[in-house]
């Protein structure tokens, strides 16, 4: 397995424009750590798969959405607050 490549921020501060323009061509991202630390990856954006996530709403949460509806916010915040 290839080993990814590594940068540090002073690194990437330094020369971004050449290592953005090398993870562009490459099939492999660059790595970025502050510290020691991973905190960014640079990576060409044909190899980047965004991941969707699927929200559900709570069936308690639906009921209420539907029952509490009208055309000014502070009347629906009031119906959700209750007594309280």
């Amino acid at each position: 397995m290839e080993k990814q490549p590594t940068i540090t921020i002073k690194e990437l501060h330094a020369k971004t424009g050449e290592l953005v323009r090398r993870a562009g061509k490459s099939r492999s991202p660059i790595a970025v750590t502050d510290r020691g630390k991973l905190v960014a990856v640079i990576m060409a954006p044909h190899r980047y798969q965004a991941t969707s996530r699927r929200r559900t709403v709570l069936p308690e949460y639906a009921k209420l959405l539907a029952k509490v509806r009208s055309d000014d916010v502070l009347d629906d915040l009031n119906a959700v607050r209750g007594d309280r």
